[in-house]
């Protein structure tokens, strides 16, 4: 039996390879030699681009920017540790501002902080615009009404020198005072005795029946020479009832304030709480003394 070859093909079969490899050919040959790379039609450098780059890296400079903590208007007296650091103030600086506080001594003006601190120029004019001062500082009373004022009431201002300790003082020593008699002496006492000592004048409006008036008369002869250590609570860490320990605050403001705390998540500046409704700018003065932020 005679088998037919598998390698045998009729004219048409090899047509049809012959067909195949030339097609193989024609497509190696342009595929080696035609070039497919298309140019970048995207432009990188035209205006178009580069305005909506600058765009973006405005919008993301802006950005970083907001997340920076905001500078709020701030008594440069009741700076501490940790604000003064933020604000940029070396150690050094920062040590000087409070041991000048300690003196009892007040800063009333960017001359004096500067004075005092010794912080450069530069520094100065970056904190200066947000230094806020009490209004006696800032709107003082006209001279005259000052002279009247010495002349019906025999005020005459002292220095803290001649000023006796407001921590060591007795009943006697504070009836000396017009407007102050043997209720009111003994209740600046019973107070005094309630905190531990007094830490801060301020802490002086905090007497019960005590009129404004007569506390600026106490505090022309008296003053903190030895003020009470207080060991201060973080804001953003405090409980309503830890800010209510405060002497002074009540519940419902120190309830404010936890909640005030609460909506904006964390506060980096205890000048943020005048913003609250009821808070006067004594009862900041003494928060301050109580409440820090870290």
């Amino acid at each position: 039996m005679e088998l037919k070859s598998h390698f045998t093909f009729n004219k048409q079969q090899r047509s049809g390879i012959l067909l195949l490899l030339l097609l193989i050919i024609s497509l190696l040959c342009v595929y080696w030699f035609v070039d497919f790379s298309e140019e970048d039609a995207f432009d990188i450098s035209s205006a178009e681009i580069v305005s909506a780059q600058k765009e973006l890296d405005s919008l993301r400079l802006g950005k970083i920017e907001n997340r920076k903590p905001k500078k709020y208007p701030f008594n440069p007296n009741f700076i501490t540790d940790y604000k003064g650091y933020t604000l940029g103030m070396t150690n050094e600086e920062i040590d000087r501002l409070l041991q000048y506080r300690k003196e009892g001594k007040w800063i009333n003006s960017a001359a004096d902080f500067k004075k005092v601190t010794g912080i450069s120029d530069s520094l100065l004019a970056e904190l200066s615009p947000y230094f806020k001062f009490p209004d006696w500082v800032t709107n003082p009373k006209p001279r005259n009404d000052f002279k009247d004022y010495k002349s019906e009431k025999g005020f005459t201002a002292k220095t803290f020198a001649q000023k006796i300790d407001l921590n060591k003082a007795t009943e006697v020593q504070l009836q000396q005072v017009s407007g102050i008699g043997e209720a009111l002496s003994k209740r600046i006492i019973s107070y005094r005795e309630k905190i531990g000592g007094f830490s801060n004048d301020v802490q002086l409006y905090n007497v019960y029946g005590l009129e404004p008036s007569v506390v600026q008369r106490t505090l022309n002869l008296f003053t903190v020479k030895t003020p009470r250590e207080i060991f201060t609570i973080n804001v953003n860490k405090a409980t309503a009832s830890d800010i209510a320990t405060i002497p002074g605050i009540s519940f419902e403001m120190a309830k404010k304030i936890w909640e005030f705390r609460r909506l904006r998540e964390k506060i980096t500046d205890i000048q943020e709480l005048e913003k609250i409704e009821g808070m006067t700018e004594r009862k900041l003065q003494l928060i301050q003394l109580y409440l820090s932020v870290e």
